[in-house]
């Protein structure tokens, strides 16, 4: 059974293109990892400060991987999180 994650992104308008630009440098080496099977960068047509990530794995063991690597580290963890006002995330199988 496939792992999803719903990630809801919002950051300070002056961090938006620091934020856009980490979002994208970790999809394009996410989607390298052997258990992704999905990841999409959405930006919000209302608010461009908001952003929803939608990632999906084999399993959340795949996602584990994900998050202890170093592309994770790099972008998301060291660029993007600490520009970040607000974060929520949801975990789900895919049915």
């Amino acid at each position: 059974m496939s792992f999803a994650v719903i990630a809801r992104y919002t950051c300070a308008s002056q961090d938006v293109e620091e934020v856009r630009a980490g979002l994208l440098d970790a999809r394009e080496q996410s989607l390298k990892e052997p258990a992704n099977e999905a990841y999409v960068v959405h930006q919000d047509v209302d608010d461009e400060c908001v952003f929803v990530l939608y990632e999906r794995y084999t399993d959340r063991a795949g996602f584990d991987a994900h998050t202890a690597s170093d592309h994770y580290a790099e972008h998301i963890a060291g660029r993007v999180r600490p520009k970040l006002l607000d974060r929520t995330v949801t975990f789900a199988h895919v049915l």
